[in-house]
């Protein structure tokens, strides 16, 4: 799986994009001693990221049922630097559930997936009270968690700052003009240099209501519409998420009646739930939906996270970092041009 290759010497790190790839690679190189800036075309609050509408889960194991093995392995890793770099993340795990007539559905993800207990009706209800009487059984997986892009993100740039990096917001620079290492997170952006890559886009509906109380994400398995219900705080809920093959912004009517159907069938109170706010965001992806460190010299490209980007940042940063400290190459992620 490794394999050694040159290290890559004391250039100053320039990094673009502050999304949530760009960010992790800054935050490891800069705490690591490397002279880091972060450039980000966008203002702080950063709308026109990816990152800003993502769901921010933390899920490998149910991510298992249709991702590739490296998604899991990758994970996995980035859930022990997402304790260690953030010991206040959520890790409440998450729960699925299904309707018993999409049992054969339920049964389906239950064998693809693994590290969950079951719950009966009585379970469930100890987890979750609000969901009493609302599904016969569910899967917990304890160990998985989320965290609030919106929250995160921010406090990602302030530890930059903090480890001695420089962040700059509406900052487009000229990447062929830049020395030293680059490190490209720009996702769709880059496709002047990655012409593979597609945009995947995901809705996202956030609602309000005090009539439900969730202490952590819950999936909805479901044939036509699957369903992750996020608690955000504050009685708010983020739903989501689609997965359109379509580069258009903004969420179609069919998206909305489908989601907001979806978390009607999790809780009727939803029904009364006040809607905030609707968005969507176009995931990063290559043809086989799995993300690449492509290094070519002193530029090297971190993209195509599709769906996993909050999941697998970290971990290919650490990638990253360890190519240019000590060489190092992951053959199932890195390739040299």
């Amino acid at each position: 799986m490794y394999q050694n290759t040159r290290p890559r010497g004391d250039s100053p790190v320039t990094i673009i994009g502050a999304g949530i790839a760009g960010a992790w690679q800054a935050l490891l190189f800069a705490q690591a001693g490397h002279a880091v800036t972060l450039h980000e075309r966008s203002d702080a609050a950063m709308t026109e990221s990816t990152s800003h509408w993502a769901g921010g889960m933390l899920a490998p194991w149910c991510e298992a049922e249709t991702a590739e093995p490296v998604i899991g392995r990758l994970g996995l890793h980035s859930l022990k630097l997402w304790r260690k770099h953030f010991p206040d993340t959520e890790f409440n795990g998450s729960l699925v559930v299904a309707h018993a007539r999409d049992r054969s559905d339920f049964e389906r993800f239950a064998r693809l997936t693994s590290e969950y207990r079951r719950l009966d009706a009585a379970g469930v209800s100890e987890l979750e009270p609000s969901l009493e009487g609302r599904f016969r059984e569910a899967l917990f997986y304890p160990d998985e968690g989320h965290v609030e892009p919106r929250r995160v993100l921010p406090e990602l740039h302030a530890r930059i700052v903090k480890a001695g990096g420089t962040v700059k917001f509406d900052s487009d620079v000229d990447i062929e003009a830049l020395e030293g290492i680059v490190i490209d997170c720009r996702g769709l952006a880059a496709r002047d240099s990655e012409p593979e890559l597609r945009g995947v886009k995901g809705e996202m509906i956030v609602i309000e209501t005090d009539e439900v109380e969730l202490s952590r994400p819950v999936r909805l398995i479901h044939p036509r519409w699957p369903l992750y219900v996020i608690p955000r705080g504050d009685n708010r809920f983020m739903l989501g998420a689609t997965s359109i093959e379509a580069e258009d912004w903004g969420v179609s009517v069919r998206s909305a009646l489908e989601l907001l159907g979806a978390a009607y069938a999790v809780h009727p109170a939803f029904a009364e739930a006040r809607i905030l706010e609707f968005g969507s965001g176009l995931r990063p992806a290559y043809p086989d939906n799995l993300p690449r460190i492509t290094v070519d010299k002193q530029r090297i490209s971190v993209n195509g996270l599709y769906r996993h980007g909050f999941l697998l940042a970290p971990a290919l940063a650490e990638l990253t970092l360890g190519y240019v400290e000590r060489g190092t190459l992951d053959n199932e992620v890195m390739r040299c041009r």
